[in-house]
């Protein structure tokens, strides 16, 4: 019997594999329908342009402001014992289906090269939600250098809602899939809302976010603000996990216990960092973070941005990173001075636009890092059924290369509805997500097509 177990998961990864390269198959093919015109569209955004004066440097600088921990207290008394990451897992009620076993419509959203390794599309009562869609992409490998959190292996997908469609308590909220993933072939989820709580501590509203970056270090999960929001990033414990009392579409104190909009799990946030002077992302000149990352190969560890800019824009945007507090006592936030001030500790200006992922990684014995852009089609593309892929380049401070894909040689070789990127280091795979999937490839195959 173990021997057949191992035979039918052999043809399973087989099927799969075939699948994923009939995708590529199919995607080039498309790519050969492109006009000549089009065919190598997509400006080389050249190499990286380190900011250091204090006036560029200063517009970075963070501000944290953490939830007082008797409010955080006042509000679990009231709601219940927090829960952590593994009940969330074990109570997964959704399930990840393979590439083969999702639709044409769905493989056609994965890259045409470099080719995923793996992929898997929602569970369908998701995929056919027009209203919501993932965005973000963070795992274990992030929380933890060993990519385990506790015994588990975990991958968390944030998504977005529709800020204008929908129903109305819904729109513009921030979910988050947490993901078992420790059986790649049957990977399961479950979702948790995030929220932020009240200042006494006496309630939560939703969280308005396009969490647009995520990302999981040790027992936090920091994520993007809405553009229109002083904060920057909003903090999460993933161990202040709250269960709901009562299925409402509610969010908060409803008449018999607590809501939050029929999810089972709500996360409040414990913090935020905002930008200087409690200036709006929306302000003209002030740098939106869009995308974020983590990068371990850097001394500390530290939170990679990249500048939220329209896609098909004229740019520039900013690339820039954050250290990591070393201090036991701050677990998962970052490095702030005694005013609890956050200053950026690398810059860099990139005429790369529509930044939608981004990493950074230092090749052992390098001492440069190589940063990766995955970049959305500009609006002329994005209405163009044969020609909706983004672009990703590697850059660093003496150029810009990307894959290509096709007999013209187009650079528009990534994904349909670009999402943001994250390395898991123990396994050196990359994951990301489409407007339709969860894949991975690694980050050597990667590394190997943008040369």
């Amino acid at each position: 019997m173990k021997h057949r177990g191992r035979h039918r998961r052999r043809r399973r990864g087989q099927a799969v594999r075939a699948v994923l390269a009939g995708t590529a198959l199919a995607l080039t093919a498309v790519a050969t329908m492109i006009s000549a015109s089009q065919a190598t569209v997509a400006a080389d955004p050249g190499a990286l342009k380190p900011l250091t004066s204090p006036a560029a440097t200063g517009q970075l600088r963070l501000q944290e402001h953490l939830v007082a921990q008797r409010s955080l207290d006042r509000l679990a008394s009231a709601m219940g014992r927090p829960v952590g990451v593994d009940a969330v897992l074990t109570s997964a009620d959704r399930t990840l289906r393979d590439a083969a076993d999702c639709a044409a419509a769905d493989r056609r959203s994965l890259p045409v090269a470099p080719a995923a390794a793996h992929a898997y599309c929602w569970d369908r009562a998701d995929a056919t939600a027009a209203d919501w869609r993932p965005v973000s992409v963070t795992t274990s490998g992030d929380a933890d250098d060993d990519g385990l959190w506790g015994q588990n292996r975990v991958i968390l997908a944030g998504w977005a809602h529709s800020a204008t469609t929908g129903p109305t308590t819904e729109r513009g909220l921030a979910r988050v899939a947490f993901v078992n993933a420790a059986d790649p072939a049957h990977p399961a989820y479950r979702w948790v809302l995030l929220a932020v709580p009240t200042a006494d501590g006496r309630g939560y509203r939703g969280l308005v976010s396009h969490v647009s970056g995520m990302v999981w270090y040790q027992d936090k999960l920091l994520v993007t603000a809405a553009a229109g929001d002083s904060a920057a990033l909003y903090v999460y414990d993933l161990n202040r996990i709250q269960r709901t009392t009562a299925d409402r579409t509610a969010i908060g104190r409803v008449p018999g216990g607590w809501s939050a909009d029929g999810y089972r799990y709500v996360m409040p946030a414990v913090g935020t960092y905002r930008l200087p002077g409690g200036a709006r992302c929306a302000r003209a000149g002030t740098p939106c973070p869009g995308s974020l990352s983590l990068d371990r190969g850097s001394v500390p560890d530290s939170l990679v941005v990249a500048e939220g800019t329209p896609a098909g824009g004229d740019g520039p945007a900013r690339l820039w990173r954050y250290p990591f507090s070393k201090n036991p006592a701050r677990e998962g936030l970052l490095a702030t001075d005694a005013a609890g001030r956050v200053a950026p500790v690398e810059a860099y200006r990139t005429q790369a636009a529509g930044i939608r992922g981004v990493l950074a990684y230092r090749p052992a014995g390098t001492g440069r890092s190589t940063w990766y852009v995955s970049t959305a089609p500009g609006a002329s593309y994005r209405h163009s059924a044969l020609y909706r892929h983004g672009t990703l380049w590697r850059q660093d401070t003496t150029g810009a290369t990307s894959a290509r894909c096709g007999p013209e040689s187009t650079r528009h070789c990534w994904t349909e509805g670009v999402g943001s990127l994250s390395y898991w280091q123990e396994t050196g795979e990359v994951w990301s997500v489409t407007d339709r999937m969860l894949f991975s490839l690694p980050l050597a195959t990667l590394d190997r097509s943008t040369r």
